[in-house]
């Protein structure tokens, strides 16, 4: 067996979020100034401002994807009800600039553009990131024509429930979204935390679409840029983290694939690291230069073996602790399709397995936080950790 980590308590917020005076940094018991750590970091690692966040959080995936249509205000308000501790938001452009929620930018799956006669003639066949995809895209909609749309279930086939709420909502802007977290906050008394991540930036920069900038100019305009502001920013791909480390002080977690993938940045300029160079102690030392944490696949904290069993977990949590970064490694689901063979329960792969039990073996590796498409549920294995 392996030894069980604890959840990790560290303070990316710093200075402005919690007050003059010190702040949690490396880990538990740990302090210092903030700005610094023991590995002379700018104060990496973990969430805090007195408790504000608890660990581990429940980061609701692209809302309640579980249970409503991903990326729309009825996903948000039910993640937020249900308790979620962070929201996510994925970021992708119009063709006139404007950020908007959309896991991709090809919105074939998750919106009824197919059903619109008169974009019939934008249909069209794109590489994006080295993956050659048929469908629409939002770079070519201005955003008063993608208001038009309406969000659908993105894997009817699994979720036929979440059908029932096609064509309710439309697709949000990140503005939107921002507006909205301002009024629940005043409405529940406490900050609505999210977790923004930027989609394809590199090829987006290159069709002149930057999110980066774009990005940072709505968190300045709602006071979210600062260290202490209520939100991660999130990306694949480190050199658009590194940009965003330029231009706003707030919160950031690089997200990792599988140990073969390559961010797509390093890609385009020939750099040859893997998931699994970034994931060694040094990898993990350079992340810590521009990031607060990692966001890897579940698979890169337990491994799954040939017949998709949890086997036992790697080092990646101790050593990215040691680093002073947080883990909020993604996705946790409920139905038997998604989860390990040794939690799946029955034949139906539709149907829900055994959750909880899938969550608290990764919760018990000590990660900071989960993702979630059913944040009820990771919350209620979440709490058994929660103050230990």
């Amino acid at each position: 067996m392996h030894e069980r980590q604890q959840p990790g308590r560290r303070a990316v917020l710093g200075a402005a979020a919690l007050g003059a005076g010190a702040v949690v940094l490396g880990g538990a018991g740990q302090a210092g100034a903030a700005g610094s750590t023991a590995h002379g970091h700018r104060g990496h690692g973990g969430h805090g401002g007195h408790g504000e966040l608890p660990v581990p959080l429940i980061v609701g995936h692209r809302g309640a994807s579980g249970y409503r249509p991903e990326h729309t205000f009825g996903s948000y308000q039910l993640a937020l009800d249900m308790g979620a501790d962070v929201i996510e938001q994925d970021l992708v452009p119009t063709k006139d600039g404007h950020l908007v929620c959309r896991h991709e930018n090809d919105i074939t799956a998750t919106t009824d553009v197919g059903a619109h006669p008169e974009f019939a003639s934008r249909k069209t066949t794109k590489t994006v990131d080295g993956t050659e995809l048929t469908g629409w895209f939002t770079e070519d909609f201005t955003l008063a024509e993608l208001k038009t749309l309406r969000a659908k279930e993105r894997i009817p086939g699994i979720r036929q429930h979440n059908t029932l709420y096609d064509g309710r909502w439309a697709v949000p802007t990140f503005e939107e979204v921002l507006k909205w977290a301002d009024r629940q906050g005043r409405r529940r008394g406490r900050r609505v935390w999210l977790h923004i991540e930027t989609k394809h930036p590199t090829y987006f920069r290159k069709l002149g679409l930057g999110l980066e900038e774009r990005l940072a100019k709505l968190l300045k305009k709602y006071g979210r840029h600062r260290r202490g502001a209520p939100n991660f920013l999130q990306s694949f791909e480190p050199g658009s983290l590194q940009r965003l480390d330029e231009l706003v002080d707030c919160p950031k977690v690089l997200l990792l694939g599988g140990l073969k993938d390559r961010p797509w940045d390093f890609t385009e300029a020939g750099d040859p690291r893997t998931v699994a160079d970034l994931v060694t102690p040094s990898g993990l030392e350079w992340i810590a230069g521009f990031a607060d944490g990692i966001g890897p696949d579940l698979g890169v904290i337990i491994p799954r073996d040939k017949d998709g069993r949890l086997t036992g977990p790697t080092s990646v949590v101790k050593d990215a602790h040691a680093a002073g970064l947080v883990l909020h490694p993604y996705t946790g689901r409920n139905e038997n399709t998604f989860l390990p063979a040794d939690f799946r329960r029955g034949s139906d792969p539709d149907a829900y397995g055994d959750a909880l039990g899938a969550y608290r073996r990764y919760l018990a590796t000590g990660i900071d936080g989960l993702f979630s498409d059913n944040p009820d549920t990771a919350l209620l294995a979440a709490e058994e950790f929660r103050g230990r």
